[in-house]
């Protein structure tokens, strides 16, 4: 069965955003959080223009490859001006879930307004047995509450931005971690951990 990855750039201090994020600004002030994917030397294998690292091109490259679909939350897309009607990622389709009817959604993109598990599990339909990613904190936060996340990827910025929108928002309950792999690699470290159940 395919797994569920959160995997996001973000801040020593939590955030995957700078401040003032919003459509046509992305991600505010926090465009160094993905700095890591243009100064390496060696050219990502899924998504065309990256050029990182040689660590970080390995685990980049390891996990893009594994992914199938994507679950965004409505800020992300929006953040995000709607990722051009497509997808985030190359090979994967997009499921956007969101409260709100969002008629610009295109027919490479699929909405979902009824909740966490329903848009994972249109992901896992649309995957075709690959695995499923999750974009932004509020889906992550509901899909850690809802118990349905397998692995959690921090590629750590050393940056403190102060502010922002967090990674992870209020949970029910302790979720514990355990400790996969650590890479350092210049400009980030890639800590990949899987949540224990």
């Amino acid at each position: 069965m395919s797994k569920v990855i959160a995997a996001h750039a973000v801040s020593v201090d939590g955030f995957i955003t700078g401040r003032d994020p919003r459509p046509g600004h992305g991600l505010g002030d926090g465009g160094m959080l993905f700095d890591w994917y243009f100064d390496g030397g060696t050219a990502s294998g899924v998504f065309d223009g990256f050029r990182l690292s040689e660590p970080s091109a390995r685990v980049f490259d390891a996990l893009a490859g594994r992914v199938g679909a994507i679950v965004a939350g409505r800020n992300t897309y929006e953040d995000s001006d709607r990722f051009g009607g497509g997808s985030p990622h190359p090979k994967a389709r997009l499921v956007v879930l969101t409260h709100r009817e969002a008629p610009e959604i295109t027919a490479q993109q699929t909405l979902v307004t009824t909740g966490v598990e329903d848009a994972i599990a249109r992901a896992r339909d649309a995957a075709g047995g690959r695995d499923v990613g999750l974009m932004g904190g509020g889906v992550v936060t509901s899909a850690l509450a809802a118990g349905l996340v397998d692995e959690i990827v921090l590629h750590q910025v050393p940056v403190l931005l102060g502010a922002g929108r967090p990674f992870f928002g209020e949970l029910p309950a302790h979720v514990r971690l355990r400790l996969v792999e650590a890479v350092p690699a210049p400009g980030v470290t890639h800590l990949h951990y899987a949540v224990e159940r």
